[in-house]
């Protein structure tokens, strides 16, 4: 009942930007912390940045000053601009939610919720 729909990955080359967007749908009564995690060929899925409803982010060290992380509480939707990008930032990028939501008997449930999945690839 709750899915995350994520965009924006693709090629980018060292030192370029892409923006990350990552939207929840369902019939919501709130989303707490939302956040990014990835996972390069061969390695565990580790947190890149999260961000809880009033507005307070966590980093990875590898990221902090090169990635920012936003929401709009409204959208239901959380962002990542990731500037200098570099070849190790190479990963599939999944989106993470925590969902209260109404099931269709109308009973509120908590969700951790995830995206599919979106590649990005920094290689020149």
């Amino acid at each position: 009942q709750v899915q995350l729909v994520e965009s924006g990955g693709g090629l980018v080359q060292p030192g370029g930007s892409l923006r990350l967007s990552c939207a929840a749908s369902g019939i919501i009564v709130t989303i707490n912390v939302m956040g990014w995690y990835r996972q390069a060929p061969g390695k565990q899925r580790e947190l890149v940045a999260a961000i809880t409803r009033g507005g307070t982010t966590n980093y990875a060290d590898s990221v902090k000053g090169r990635f920012t992380i936003s929401r709009d509480n409204a959208k239901n939707t959380v962002y990542l601009q990731m500037n200098d990008l570099k070849p190790e930032d190479t990963a599939v990028y999944y989106c993470n939610a925590d969902v209260v939501y109404l099931t269709r008997h109308l009973q509120a449930t908590n969700l951790d919720a995830w995206g599919q999945g979106t590649l990005v690839t920094v290689s020149s």
